[in-house]
């Protein structure tokens, strides 16, 4: 079992089909590193995200990780963050932090959410 600061809780959209199959997969990857990790569906949770500090609409276009110190992670620092407690996963991490690479990414993603949110009427 991990200790109370390698507790992770991460926000994330459970009304869209890739996020969920997303989490079965880190849950997969994860394993044991995985039991530290509290998921929350952030659909029609706005005013409990308010109370937390974090913006509805920004939660809904950004992955949000909460610490075990209680700071808040959002869009790459989230998904790094997230990866790093995963053996499997750690050299992702590494490399998606890298700086030309993090601003390739960070712009694609945010695209793809944009594109996701459009066509689930959304966004």
């Amino acid at each position: 079992m991990s200790n109370h600061d390698d507790h992770l809780i991460v926000y994330y959209d459970g009304a869209c089909p890739r996020c969920v199959a997303d989490r079965q997969r880190y849950e997969r990857l994860a394993g044991r590193a995985g039991e530290a990790v509290q998921w929350v569906d952030i659909t029609g949770r706005d005013d409990e995200l308010k109370q937390r500090g974090i913006d509805p609409d920004r939660a809904l276009r950004e992955l949000h990780v909460q610490d075990g110190e209680g700071q808040i992670h959002r869009e790459l620092d989230a998904y790094i963050l997230l990866m790093r407690k995963t053996r499997l996963l750690r050299p992702v991490a590494w490399l998606i932090g890298l700086p030309g690479i993090r601003g390739l990414l960070s712009r694609s993603y945010h695209a793809w959410v944009d594109r996701r949110l459009r066509k689930s009427g959304r966004g």
